[in-house]
């Protein structure tokens, strides 16, 4: 018996099993504190809440459209004319069970062996799963961070081949909390004029969390209007995870395909969760606001934190909610039979030692670093960075 050759190239999230080692610690009756997975930890709004007890009262039970419900996709409409001063038109959207999947049926609907995907990293750890899936090759633009992780135009022309198909990134950026400013974006815009070919899938989920900077999209600058891809969903700046609700605004060839791909496998999403998610993106922004700032406090509480940690390099996160520090200084040092080679080892010593989950940068294609959410109480932060100061300062 044997999987199939799709499937044995795809790996494990990296996120989620370091979730679930972090459960069965908790199970033996270990105090973790888990900063490896990126959900925030504020309930759903009330408002949303009761539009979905109101569709479940109106019998709001049945088969949704493929693509979404109307009042959902008019509602996407309305929410990039007035947040991005965008114009889509209901059908260029296209509404998914998460954007996970929303990502998922643009890579599959777009490319195939022998295509070229561009990514820069770190990225994101399903944008290479998914792509392998799609049975593409992977295509990696390093930016470090002393360049704030984010790639340069000059870094993105030499990746582009006649392969190219696809540029996949996102802004602000999971894992690093990196934002590209406008500026920054025209000059990979100007890249991509050149470059025809190449269709811009934009991951903009953590829109509603920028601190310092303003969100821009890439999708504003016209002579690439034709072929950019918008990721967007409710879960982050909703807190809505589990509602599981992803959408896309493209081109409508694109938009076509992934409607004609998602009927196939999924069909459409959960009905009460889109007439709640109509509410969320049409009714008052004010708890969305609120969670912003609060995560804006845990950064600023984060990065001081890590930042008197001898041995971790630091940038400021302008969006999201991860701290992603550079910490290949510990590689080659030992404890108590802990030989830290690498992230991995490194982030294993935290949970086992410090009872601290966080994620290995190896797995987001930047192997020096680890990734830590903040999407917890302050308390929460300030023992699980006191933890893991004590945890490294142990280590020689």
């Amino acid at each position: 018996m044997y999987i199939s050759e799709r499937l044995a190239n795809v790996n494990e999230s990296a996120t989620l099993a370091m979730s679930q080692k972090s459960r069965e610690l908790q199970a033996k009756g270990h105090d973790v504190i888990n900063l490896s997975i990126g959900q925030p930890d504020f309930n759903t709004p009330d408002h949303i809440k009761e539009a979905a007890k109101k569709a479940i009262d109106e019998n709001f039970s049945k088969y949704t459209p493929v693509p979404g419900l109307p009042v959902l996709r008019e509602a996407i409409c309305t929410k990039f004319k007035r947040d991005n001063q965008l114009d889509f038109n209901p059908s260029q959207i296209v509404v998914s069970n998460g954007a996970k999947q929303s990502i998922a049926n643009i890579i599959l609907s777009l490319v195939g062996p022998g295509d070229e995907v561009i990514i820069p990293a770190p990225y994101w750890v399903s944008y290479i799963e998914i792509v392998n899936l799609a049975q593409a090759g992977n295509v990696v633009v390093e930016a470090g961070i002393d360049q704030d992780f984010k790639i340069t135009p000059e870094q993105l022309e030499a990746a582009i081949t006649p392969k190219t198909k696809v540029f996949l990134f996102s802004s602000p950026s999971n894992p690093t909390g990196s934002l590209y400013t406008r500026d920054e974006l025209r000059a990979l815009a100007d890249v991509f004029v050149k470059n025809p070919h190449v269709v811009i899938v934009s991951d903009e989920i953590y829109e509603l969390i920028t601190f310092d900077g303003k969100h821009e999209s890439i999708a504003q600058f016209e002579e690439l209007r034709d072929r950019v891809v918008i990721v967007n969903g409710v879960s982050k700046g909703y807190a809505m995870t589990g509602w599981r609700i992803g959408y896309i605004a493209a081109p409508q060839w694109i938009a076509d395909a992934c409607n004609k791909l998602q009927g196939q496998y999924t069909s459409g999403a959960c009905s009460i969760s889109q007439m709640a998610s109509a509410e969320a993106l049409t009714g008052t922004q004010e708890p969305s606001e609120m969670m912003k700032e609060t995560f804006l406090r845990r950064r600023d509480l984060v990065v001081k934190m890590a930042r008197e940690i001898e041995g971790m390099k630091v940038n400021v996160p302008q969006g999201a909610f991860y701290l992603f520090p550079e910490v290949d200084s510990y590689f080659g040092k030992s404890f108590d039979g802990y030989d830290i080679k690498d992230a991995n080892d490194l982030a294993m010593y935290l949970l086992e030692t410090a009872f601290v989950a966080t994620v290995s940068g190896e797995a987001f294609g930047s192997p020096k670093c680890l990734r830590f959410s903040y999407a917890t109480s302050d308390e929460q932060l300030v023992e699980a960075l006191k933890r893991i100061k004590t945890a490294l300062d142990k280590l020689k």
